[in-house]
């Protein structure tokens, strides 16, 4: 199976006043919810399980999936209307929401890009590791038949755009520290990390999790993020970053963005088709 996550459940405050009646999720960008953009592309990669978070305007979100059967999928709703749990403390508290043998693909609500998400999870399908060997997927591209224990327990989508905050990779773009270049700022496992050997990219708000990552996870607070998370392990879990390299991304976080959204639409995207009838939600309470 493949199954995914899109966390849906941010306040928006950039959006506003939009978002001082709904969420952002639901804001339209060439009319169409952000929230059914994001799951038409999941299903249209294969995706049969999602898993949304939800907290500003939660049940609005909730009517709207139900509304719309789910749109032919199986759609889990993990609740946070008690409290924000930031991105780590999200994935942490839907857990039970997952199957346990199939990476988490995860998808921020208000990110449109060209990225093909079925080749960027079966590229992530290196992550369950049985005898030190990748399960592979069956119909996965031949880059990644015969991959062996050198593969990532979680993969991140990165760019090159400009920004304050950046990843940090080695040479074989395995991720080793964050920085912020305003404040020179530095958080990484290793003291004598060298940033000028370093390859800068800015997180795309699109990743894939290894299940098994999930059990470190109970070593953190509810409330984290996952950047931080990442960053935590990746001296002792291979945590990998993927420049594409026609990448292009908008992130919908702000007014002015909405302007070219369907200008960036008409570059990247087709029109959605209705998509089917589904089961009903089940919803996670935090």
């Amino acid at each position: 199976m493949m199954q995914a996550m899109i966390f849906a459940a941010g306040l928006g405050t950039r959006l506003k006043p939009l978002t001082d009646t709904m969420p952002k999720a639901l804001v339209s960008v060439g009319g169409e919810p952000l929230l059914r953009r994001v799951i038409h592309n999941l299903s249209v990669a294969g995706v049969d399980r999602i898993v949304v978070n939800v907290h500003h305007f939660a049940q609005q979100i909730i009517d709207y999936l139900k509304e719309n059967d789910n749109f032919g999928l199986d759609i889990r709703i993990s609740d946070e209307s008690a409290g924000l749990l930031e991105t780590g403390g999200g994935i942490k508290h839907a857990a039970p929401l997952f199957a346990p043998d199939a990476p988490i693909l995860i998808h921020n609500v208000d990110i449109l890009s060209n990225v093909d998400l079925r080749h960027f999870y079966q590229r992530a399908g290196g992550l369950l590791k049985t005898d030190g060997l990748a399960n592979v997927p069956a119909d996965a591209p031949d880059a990644l038949v015969g991959v062996t224990a050198d593969v990532p327990d979680a993969l991140l989508l990165v760019s090159q755009r400009k920004t304050q905050r950046y990843l940090l990779f080695d040479d074989t773009m395995r991720l080793v520290g964050w920085t912020n270049i305003a404040t020179g700022e530095v958080k990484s496992p290793y003291p004598d990390l060298d940033l000028k050997a370093c390859r800068m990219y800015a997180f795309a708000g699109i990743h894939a999790l290894s299940p098994r990552m999930i059990p470190l996870m109970n070593q953190f607070p509810d409330r984290f993020s996952i950047i931080d998370f990442y960053l935590q392990t990746c001296a002792t879990h291979r945590i990998e970053g993927f420049a594409k390299d026609d990448l292009q991304l908008m992130d919908i976080g702000k007014l002015d963005t909405l302007a070219q959204a369907e200008e960036f639409l008409l570059k990247v995207k087709k029109p959605l088709p209705t998509l089917p009838i589904g089961e009903g939600l089940r919803i996670l309470k935090a």
